[in-house]
């Protein structure tokens, strides 16, 4: 009896230990992008994967950095033709693309594989370079435009969001909606994130979506992340 249950303690034990080595592999392969810009120093040879789609790629991407839309049919192609033990580095716009690309190529058999957490955005919040293709929108709003937005005698939202955005796209149709609704006391500005990098940075915006409430020019709320139009409304 003594001996049946020292086996079971020592399988137990066993498994525990498995499953800290599976919670600290998969830590050390989540990088926030100070780590992943430490990582990519050290590593000058390695693939950087940004996956997003070509327009937000010419929006603004990390330097030497190789675009394959995630969202191609052709994904996998496209990657085959690189070494497998190679590092691999992948990001996209807020994390969530990166994150199952990194997780199909580790399932394809590469070995090194980076996925930077909370994306590009917040790659940009940090400050840390970036390049733009020639080609690329350069038209923005600077600190003194969006000041001059938030001058109203109605609440003034705002809205940080992306093309790309799945909870931004989630939430535009009931944006939509409350300007019309709340017309008389709320104006409602969307500000496309991609086309307003310096301003997400001087403002603190390192995630998308993001939501500010003014008024008086006076910021009252701010929320990042998916809302309801119900919880909004309790703010507003």
């Amino acid at each position: 009896m003594r001996r049946w249950l020292g086996l079971i303690i020592a399988g137990i034990i066993t498994l525990s230990f498995a499953a800290c080595a599976g919670s600290n592999q998969q830590a050390q392969t989540e990088l926030n992008p100070q780590a992943f810009q430490a990582g990519l120093e050290k590593t000058p040879d390695a693939l950087i994967l940004d996956v997003r789609t070509a327009e937000e790629y010419a929006k603004g991407h990390l330097p030497k950095a190789r675009n394959i839309d995630w969202y191609s049919e052709d994904f996998m192609q496209q990657v085959s033709g690189y070494l497998k033990s190679r590092p691999v580095y992948v990001y996209c716009l807020s994390g969530a693309r990166s994150a199952a690309a990194a997780e199909k190529l580790r399932s394809a058999g590469f070995t090194e594989v980076y996925n930077m957490e909370g994306g590009i955005v917040k790659w940009r919040a940090a400050g840390l370079p970036q390049t733009m293709d020639a080609m690329a929108s350069t038209s923005s709003i600077d600190k003194v435009a969006y000041e001059q937005l938030l001058v109203s005698d109605k609440k003034v939202l705002i809205d940080f969001y992306a093309d790309w955005c799945g909870p931004c796209k989630e939430m535009a149709p009931y944006l939509e909606e409350l300007k019309t609704e709340r017309a008389a006391d709320l104006q409602i500005i969307r500000i496309n994130a991609d086309d307003n990098q310096q301003l997400l940075q001087e403002l603190g915006v390192d995630a998308l979506p993001t939501l500010i409430l003014y008024q008086k020019q006076a910021q009252q709320w701010r929320h990042t992340g998916f809302i309801s139009k119900a919880d909004l409304l309790k703010k507003l």
